[in-house]
């Protein structure tokens, strides 16, 4: 267990809530940390480590994707999985299933139909 990057990760998620906080008020970075009491320098070198954390994360990310991985909260779809190759439409109680075979010449004469019901 590295306590370090714990630590870490630690101050940059509680400075992350003083900078949404801070923005969030409406106030100038000037008044918000003279009422804070919080250091403008300590303030910007926070704002400054959470961009680099929140750039490399991303970085990782992109990384992950061109190699093949997918990002967490992503599905990735494999060439086993078949997609639907037919567009299902309802109107007005008709039902038509329409895919690539369809004849587009039949298919413009129901949608003309469908838009008189």
């Amino acid at each position: 267990m590295d306590t370090r990057k714990i630590a870490t990760e630690y101050r940059l998620s509680q400075w992350m809530n003083v900078v949404q906080e801070q923005q969030l008020s409406g106030q100038t970075i000037k008044d918000f940390c003279q009422e804070k009491g919080i250091s403008r320098h300590a303030y910007f070198y926070w704002r400054r480590k959470i961009r680099e954390a929140a750039c490399i994360e991303l970085a990782k990310q992109e990384e992950a994707t061109v190699n093949g991985s997918v990002p967490q909260g992503w599905m990735k779809l494999g060439a086993g999985q078949e997609t639907k190759s037919t567009l299902d439409i309802q109107v007005n109680g008709c039902y038509l299933a329409v895919d690539e075979k369809t004849d587009p010449e039949l298919l413009k004469k129901v949608c003309r139909i469908l838009r008189v019901l």
